[in-house]
């Protein structure tokens, strides 16, 4: 079990004895006396962890936190982009659908070329957004 877990443990078992003795049937005295060993018990404990171990777990559970948060922000950067590319290939095939419709070979080879290049670019985007790495 690691120092965490012990800690946790220890706790609960000093809190658990502790309630175990204020109702069980004894004597205001005894009473005394026995919760004053259990809290004893417990300082003794407290005092075995390890403060470094501690202070280490803490420090990477926050910077795990950091990073889902700055995750959350790249998956929103990465979908608007997605959609955003998305976006701009359906106005671009709009463009080549105008282009044909009208019967002007020139425009639509002009329309195709930008959709193509529309999608590219947009492909790239996303790739890069993908494959950044946040610290």
């Amino acid at each position: 079990m690691s120092k965490k877990g012990t800690g946790k443990f220890i706790l609960g078992a000093a809190v658990g004895a502790g309630l175990g003795l204020l109702f069980a049937p004894k004597k205001g005295k005894e009473l005394r006396g026995d919760l004053k060993v259990k809290i004893d018990e417990v300082i003794e404990n407290i005092k075995s962890l390890d403060k470094e171990e501690v202070k280490k777990e803490f420090d990477a559970k926050i910077k795990e936190i950091k990073k889902d948060l700055k995750d959350l922000d790249k998956e929103k950067v990465l979908k608007i982009a997605k959609q955003k590319g998305a976006d701009i290939k359906k106005k671009t095939d709009e463009l080549v659908d105008l282009a044909v419709e009208k019967g002007t070979p020139v425009l639509k080879k002009a329309a195709e070329g930008l959709r193509d290049k529309a999608v590219d670019v947009t492909k790239d985007v996303v790739k890069k957004l993908e494959s950044i790495e946040i610290k």
